[in-house]
């Protein structure tokens, strides 16, 4: 092993690579997906600073298929415009990194695909600010649906994995939040 990887041409078997990476992603997802499954719900995700891992999390539990309907890492304003078919002017003075922006793909993501909830996020993960002047450890997660909220997340951290984490955590805990609402728990 080189760094944590195999040396080329030998092969080491993926979980001897990732370690506990799978219990963890199915640790934080299992208990919303069996909430989702439960209802019958669907989610899809509009994600920027987590690069995916919101929806590999969702993905990681087995039978995702029956409540994750797809997702997009809109990481340009090119992503926005092609994958999301938001052109400027629909998004007007909407900036990103902003919880009008999160809502904005989130609503767009599950108008997109017709799910249930659409998940948003859009941030700085780090190890530096964003070109709009937010700081490492800033992103604005959203959640729409039957029930819609949005919250900004500052970790204050510039540890780029730590706040992609922090991000992901943050976007499950909030659809939680919004399904508890729908069940009248909050």
């Amino acid at each position: 092993m080189i760094g944590g990887c195999p040396r080329p041409g030998k092969r080491a078997r993926p979980r001897a690579i990732l370690g506990a990476v799978p219990d963890l992603l199915a640790s934080l997802a299992a208990p919303v997906a069996a909430r989702l499954v439960a209802r019958g719900d669907s989610v899809g995700v509009s994600e920027s600073s987590t690069g995916g891992l919101i929806s590999a999390v969702l993905l990681s539990i087995p039978g995702a298929s029956a409540y994750f309907l797809g997702g997009g890492v809109i990481y340009t304003q090119a992503a926005r415009r092609k994958l999301l078919g938001l052109p400027d002017d629909v998004v007007g003075d909407i900036r990103s990194s902003t919880e009008a922006a999160a809502l904005l793909n989130a609503r767009t993501i599950r108008d997109r695909l017709g799910t249930t909830w659409g998940i948003g996020e859009t941030g700085a993960a780090g190890p530096t600010g964003n070109r709009y002047g937010d700081a490492a450890g800033h992103t604005c997660v959203a959640v729409t649906g039957p029930v819609e909220r949005a919250r900004t997340i500052e970790t204050r951290r510039s540890d780029r994995e730590a706040n992609m984490w922090a991000f992901t955590r943050a976007a499950l805990a909030l659809l939680d939040e919004c399904l508890d609402a729908l069940e009248g728990k909050t």
